[in-house]
């Protein structure tokens, strides 16, 4: 008798199918950590995701040996730097999707008969979860926010096409489960919402291990400064930082030719690592850096981005559970951050607050997994 195939044995293994937006890599880390826990709980789990991800941040996040796609399964909105999204442009990207509904549908469908997954858990893009409804394939939303939300809610929320509000209803509201990690928009809308607890990444704290790696004297106090998104927020080279401080920062341009801030990166030295021994972060308002920074018990500065929908749950939750502070982009831009960043450092870390999010998934996600 011959030798099961390759592709024989990996059918009997279980397979989860990962889609994930293609606005950020925040919806990536978001949802990495239960991928993480669900390969631990379920014994031989394949891993497909789907997604215009770098290769080199999708293996930080996930299990080895997953399979990626780059295909795209929605757009991104444009930003204007990491603060400002262009919200007409936004319109016209989403509106231009939705044109091709029928077809992206058709073809999502495809890629996802072609190797049948057990589970599709989508971070947040829609057309999976259509898909998957169609073939009969479990699926399940997980995630902060959702875009019908988002842009209901935007500048340019009068203006949205009825099909496509029509698409987006369909998706979210047709799923299996709506997973919704603390701190969430309400999404009172979604009939298949479940509420969990925060979804976050933790690291030991070993700030000594940091200062020796950067050369970096003891008596310093590090600082995080991690704004994500496109293009980034910088200090001018005469911003004056308080001598007790010194900035990490992955952003290398950033940190050139000042003595008092280091790039970072590479193994041991990724924003995880630094963020769970640093004494604070600045930061804008995310789920990622906010929930990363709230289950390490790290204070945040953040600079404001007020058409951001997201950003009022965010920050009332953040607030209730570690020293928050805002600095305006004009103060921040103007290098004016050594007040703000010395009230938040007097605070000093805080009790972090368990990442319950990552363990309540597992278990209402496994069962479709066995």
């Amino acid at each position: 008798m011959a030798a099961p195939s390759k592709r024989d044995q990996q059918s009997t293994m279980p397979h989860l199918f990962i889609a994930v937006t293609a606005h950020g890599y925040g919806h990536l880390a978001q949802v990495g950590p239960v991928a993480q826990a669900l390969s631990d709980a379920v014994p031989e789990l394949r891993i497909t995701l789907q997604g215009p991800i770098a290769p080199a941040f999708a293996a930080a996040r996930l299990p080895r040996g997953f399979r990626h796609l780059e295909t795209p399964a929605d757009v991104a909105l444009p930003m204007a730097g990491p603060l400002q999204v262009r919200w007409e442009e936004g319109l016209a990207r989403y509106s231009d999707f939705d044109t091709d509904h029928a077809h992206r549908v058709a073809r999502q469908q495809a890629l996802l008969a072609a190797d049948p997954p057990d589970l599709l858990i989508a971070d947040i893009p829609w057309v999976p979860l259509i898909a998957a409804r169609h073939l009969g394939i479990p699926s399940v939303a997980l995630c902060s926010l959702n875009w019908l939300d988002i842009l209901a809610q935007s500048p340019v929320g009068g203006r949205l096409p009825a099909s496509l509000v029509a698409h987006l209803h369909e998706g979210y509201a047709s799923a299996d489960l709506f997973l919704r990690p603390a701190p969430s928009m309400p999404m009172a809308w979604l009939p298949n919402a479940r509420d969990i607890g925060p979804i976050a990444a933790c690291r030991p704290r070993r700030p000594a291990a940091i200062r020796a790696r950067l050369g970096i004297p003891d008596e310093k106090r590090l600082v995080l400064m991690q704004f994500g998104g496109t293009g980034r927020l910088r200090l001018d080279e005469e911003t004056p930082l308080p001598a007790s401080v010194h900035i990490l920062t992955p952003d290398r341009a950033a940190a050139a030719g000042r003595p008092d801030i280091s790039a970072i990166g590479g193994p041991g030295l990724d924003v995880l690592d630094v963020l769970a021994s640093c004494d604070a972060v600045i930061t804008k308002p995310g789920y990622g850096t906010f929930a990363e920074a709230a289950c390490n018990g790290i204070p945040v500065l953040y600079v404001p981005r007020r058409d951001w929908p997201e950003e009022p749950p965010l920050v009332e939750w953040l607030t209730a559970r570690v020293p928050t502070r805002a600095i305006e982009p004009t103060e921040l831009a103007a290098g004016r951050i050594a007040a703000p960043l010395e009230a938040i450092l007097a605070a000093g870390p805080t009790t972090p607050v368990p990442a319950t999010g990552i363990g309540e998934a597992v278990d209402l996600l496994r069962r479709w997994l066995q």
